[in-house]
């Protein structure tokens, strides 16, 4: 079986993770739609808050986290399956 390649699987999850926070708290600051998650959020990514602008910081954070978190992921799996 190929080798997964970590750089594209981190770049697609951190893209993915990084809407999911912009979408969500943009819809948020307007509704307060999952504010309670929101709040969670912002007690992780120093600088986040459920406003506009904290909607660009929040996805800055985001795909900076799941970037890092899927590459080590990836690279772990192909560790193992060569094992």
């Amino acid at each position: 079986m190929p080798e997964l390649n970590p750089k594209s699987f981190a770049l697609a999850g951190g893209i993915l993770w990084a809407a999911c926070i912009f979408i969500t708290t943009l819809i948020s600051s307007y509704t307060g739609y999952a504010a309670d998650f929101l709040n969670i959020v912002e007690s992780v990514y120093p600088g986040y808050t459920i406003t506009p602008v904290g909607s660009i910081i929040g996805a800055i954070y985001a795909f900076i986290d799941m970037f890092i978190g899927m590459y080590i992921l990836i690279w772990l799996y192909n560790y193992f399956e060569k094992r």
